[in-house]
């Protein structure tokens, strides 16, 4: 199993915090946003006299009822079409193990959300990266980059929309580009959607389960960790109409016999969070977004694409290697008794050099914390030793 690149700097970070060093925490997706009220009311309120284990797929009630949540968003599912997952990752990794067999290969635009590598490694089939550009804000590669990366031990195809770690919103017509070739080739298309509640500019939200021809081709990876800010309750989902995948899938949720009860109940209750919540947060958000990467912009030497979805950017940096820099941020670094941390973008790239000059920034902490981070960070690229400009 591959070490986690996100979380490879928190000794140094543990070292800083023993030294009395502040480090505002922008290496990972826990953001400060408040828990809805009725899902924490619902967590106070359990009283049960036993914690049973659920049915392997997820509690029917909660299973019927998130059939309305999806409906919201026009993908019109039976409650039977979900199986309810230990946090978003595990829906991943039971996709990858239902669908692919050993030494088969599943094709990834990158940068790509690290722990991929890890799930694909666990399942044992092999990621295929197709590089996206930052110059083009990390848009889908063309269709001739996907064509080339085919071979006959592709079986599917893996997106995340919005994307951790870039931020970037899939559009329509890219998204047709995949389904054209999903069905040229018959592919499964895997799509990571745990952050389809943030989507900015007017920017459409647009599921692959809304692509024509596709639902015995699309498995859906969801989660209640970001849009409840719940990381903690670990409940997520896997979703296809494809019977055959989700008769798989239950083997394996069997096997791990049954996603978290008292997560269940508090991610049921979720469901019912007024839509005040969520415009509240989604203009925090837009917010937070644009000062980080007007900030970003304005630091001599940095680029910053201004990404349209998640709660994430990709930044260039002027330094000799980004994983350096974040490690001396936390070792050699502070301004006023303050540091930053960030998560070097090696990590979200097969080729770590593909990576080297670019860290992913989460805007996930307040508007006075973000405005000290940057100060932060424009302060420490001034005197870093490895500046390249």
């Amino acid at each position: 199993m591959p070490p986690s690149p996100i979380r490879k700097l928190v000794p140094f970070a543990e070292k800083a915090k023993k030294r009395g060093i502040h480090i505002f925490h922008l290496n990972i997706g826990q953001p400060d946003i408040h828990t809805p009220q009725v899902m924490m009311d619902a967590i106070h309120k359990i009283d049960l006299k036993v914690i049973e284990y659920s049915h392997s797929a997820g509690i029917e009630s909660y299973r019927k009822k998130l059939v309305g949540y999806y409906e919201k968003f026009d993908i019109n599912l039976s409650w039977e079409d979900i199986i309810i997952t230990t946090g978003g990752s595990e829906a991943i990794e039971i996709g990858m193990m239902a669908c692919l067999n050993a030494g088969d290969e599943i094709i990834v635009p990158e940068p790509y959300y690290a722990n991929y590598n890890g799930f694909s490694t666990q399942a044992d089939v092999i990621v295929k990266p197709i590089p996206s550009s930052i110059k083009s804000g990390f848009a889908l590669p063309p269709i001739e980059e996907f064509e080339k990366a085919i071979t006959p031990k592709t079986k599917a195809i893996l997106i995340c929309n919005p994307s951790n770690p870039t931020g970037y919103l899939y559009t329509k017509e890219e998204l047709e580009i995949l389904r054209k070739i999903v069905l040229k080739h018959d592919l499964y298309l895997f799509s990571d959607e745990v952050y389809r509640e943030f989507c900015y500019d007017g920017r459409e939200y647009v599921s692959s389960m809304h692509l024509d021809g596709l639902d015995q081709h699309v498995v859906l990876m969801d989660s209640v960790s970001k849009r409840y800010s719940a990381c903690g309750v670990r409940i997520g989902a896997l979703i296809s109409k494809n019977k055959e995948v989700m008769a798989a899938a239950l083997r394996f949720a069997q096997a791990r016999l049954s996603p978290p009860t008292l997560g269940q109940i508090a991610a049921e209750a979720a469901i019912d969070t007024p839509e005040t919540y969520f415009e509240e947060v989604h203009k925090e958000y837009i917010s937070r977004r644009d000062f980080v990467v007007d900030s970003l912009n304005k630091m001599e030497g940095v680029f910053c694409p201004k990404p349209s979805g998640a709660f994430y950017c990709m930044a260039e940096l002027p330094v000799d290697d980004a994983d350096k820099f974040c490690q001396w941020l936390l070792e050699s670094f502070e301004f006023n008794n303050q540091t930053v941390m960030l998560a070097p973008a090696s990590g979200f790239y097969s080729v770590p050099e593909l990576g080297k000059h670019q860290v992913r920034i989460a805007y996930v902490l307040n508007q006075e914390s973000l405005k000290n981070a940057m100060t932060c960070l424009e302060e420490a690229l001034k005197v870093y030793p490895g500046r390249t400009i």
